[in-house]
């Protein structure tokens, strides 16, 4: 395996996260609750963890800004413009299939 040092593993890693949510921010017909129920998480959940890793560096960011920052403009204004009606076997899969956090 290729040797890496920890501020290497950092820059990649950042960079595969920038480009996640680059290419979440492109794929606006793909929602949340299909994502949660292929995968167990969704852009909100990316914007959670966002939050408290800036919470762990001692910046407050709120919900809202973290969610701007993933969905590159407010939540309500990506809410308008991208979110569909859940079918409901979408919803009923999500009910079954929720995480507990």
């Amino acid at each position: 395996m290729t040797k890496i040092d920890e501020n290497q593993q950092v820059e990649f890693e950042a960079a595969a996260f920038r480009r996640l949510v680059e290419h979440l921010r492109e794929r606006t017909d793909v929602q949340n609750i299909d994502m949660m129920n292929l995968a167990g998480f969704c852009r909100n959940c990316l914007s959670t963890w966002y939050k408290d890793a800036a919470k762990d560096a001692g910046v407050d960011l709120d919900k809202l800004e973290a969610r701007e920052i993933i969905y590159g403009m407010p939540f309500e204004e990506w809410k308008t413009k991208y979110q569909t009606e859940a079918s409901s076997g979408s919803l009923a899969d999500f009910e079954k299939n929720k995480p507990s956090h």
